[in-house]
């Protein structure tokens, strides 16, 4: 299974393409988008959606997953996010893949086994799982790839318990 992690943002929306065989990760593809601060909002929005449209064409994910918005104290930094993350759901969704939404708490569970992790333990994380040699760079694109590796995990665990229940 291909998955597709986006981590969504406004100035930067990173993402992360993972191959999931068996129980185990590879990497096929992270980096980041870019919006530039001195373009205008739809333009910057536009550019965007162009981006993750054309990565999910490139990529063919059968899942896409994105980060929820994680509400911090700065409403105007929390409203610009929420802009990069309704372009990346509405890329998302637009594509016809199954779109699946998760926590920063469920993402750090996940993927470390304890959801109060801080970003280095949870970067450590992500590279060992994807046997990388070093941190994903920069944070976006590993905080992408975390979202990605969150489905993985959540997707195997509801396919065993269906498996249990029918069994």
């Amino acid at each position: 299974m291909v998955i597709m992690g986006i981590d969504p943002g406004f100035a930067i929306t990173g993402y992360g393409v993972v191959k999931y065989e068996g129980n185990k990760f590879s990497v096929v593809d992270y980096g980041v988008i870019t919006t530039e601060a001195s373009v205008e909002l739809p333009k910057r929005l536009l550019f965007l959606n162009d981006g993750l449209e054309k990565l999910i064409k490139q990529y063919s994910p059968q899942a896409i997953s994105v980060e929820e918005l994680f509400f911090n104290k700065n409403i105007k930094t929390a409203l610009a996010v929420g802009h990069g993350r309704g372009v990346a759901m509405l890329a998302a969704a637009k594509s016809g893949v199954d779109v699946f939404e998760y926590t920063p708490l469920q993402v750090k569970q996940s993927v470390v086994g304890y959801g109060r992790a801080d970003k280095n333990q949870m970067q450590q994380m992500v590279r060992i799982i994807l046997n990388l040699p070093e941190i994903p760079k920069p944070d976006d694109a590993a905080d992408a790839l975390a979202v990605a590796i969150c489905h993985g995990h959540s997707h195997r665990m509801n396919a065993l318990g269906t498996r249990e229940r029918k069994g």
